[in-house]
């Protein structure tokens, strides 16, 4: 079982170098289980002939039953061990940071924890840091340009200009913004757009994150996002200059050293294992 969920773990993470930061072990240990596995089957599971690592038929094949193994696996130990971890937890993340890392911090954490429910709430910073302050929320990330105190940063990442494939909105003047009415970059773009000289109107404005994606990939208008968390639907704006440089954003997370409440201080630790192992 070790030797599938390194297997399982590679397939997912894409490469045996990410797969061994999930596992917490060193990348010649995970070589080595993969190398067992491939001898204990006689056939070989990864193609490590690309620059890329890919699955050979046969390790499409066993990667379907991998998962339902380690999932079963998972229940009954889960079931017949002691678990000296249950209760509740809310999890607070603004929306356009949930991918790509949340996911699988939800899905490790209930591996692990499976007597722990996890209840994700999806907000604005602003609101989020509210709701903390008043005890609503136990753990959060934030996106901001600073780290209040007892906060800790867990990343640093550049704002970028999002459009349409192909669009041609970030060439209209004035330049039609598409935000939430409480995004926290939004007066920030503003004044780099002032700054910089260039006339810009709020061409579409939502309470939802959603309605303001439909509307970039529309072309109806241009968003700022942080990079690497942008929807499939956008398209990095190459602007040549012709659009302000926006700096960086600083991924906070409050609520990890509550030594009152050892739950969150579990869900924090796992928010940071992903971000230190997929950047």
């Amino acid at each position: 079982m070790t030797a599938l969920r390194a297997f399982v773990t590679v397939a997912d993470a894409g490469g045996v170098t990410r797969a061994a930061g999930l596992l917490n072990l060193t990348q010649s240990a995970v070589s080595m289980q993969l190398k067992r596995l491939e001898e204990a089957l006689g056939q070989p599971l990864l193609d490590r002939s690309a620059r890329q690592i890919t699955l050979t038929a046969p390790g499409e094949q066993l990667l379907s039953y991998g998962r339902r193994l380690l999932s079963l696996s998972d229940e009954v130990f889960a079931r017949f061990t002691d678990q000296a971890y249950e209760g509740e937890l809310v999890l607070g993340v603004p929306a356009d940071i949930v991918y790509p890392h949340i996911p699988q911090v939800l899905q490790r954490f209930a591996a692990e924890y499976p007597r722990v429910r996890v209840l994700l709430q999806s907000s604005c910073t602003s609101e989020l840091k509210a709701q903390f302050a008043r005890g609503e929320v136990d753990v959060i990330l934030t996106t901001e340009d600073h780290c209040d105190p007892g906060g800790e940063t867990l990343a640093r990442r550049k704002l970028l200009w999002f459009g349409a494939p192909g669009g041609t909105a970030w060439k209209v003047r004035p330049l039609p913004l598409a935000f939430e009415r409480h995004c926290i970059f939004r007066p920030g773009v503003q004044r780099a757009l002032d700054a910089a000289g260039i006339p810009w109107e709020m061409a579409v404005e939502s309470d939802g994150l959603r309605a303001v994606e439909v509307s970039v990939a529309a072309d109806l208008g241009v968003q700022v996002c942080v990079a690497g968390t942008e929807p499939p639907q956008f398209e990095a704006i190459a602007h040549g200059g012709a659009l302000p440089d926006l700096g960086e954003t600083w991924i906070n997370l409050y609520g990890g050293g509550t030594a009152g409440n050892p739950l969150a201080g579990l869900l924090a630790d796992e928010v940071r294992r992903v971000y230190g192992c997929c950047g």
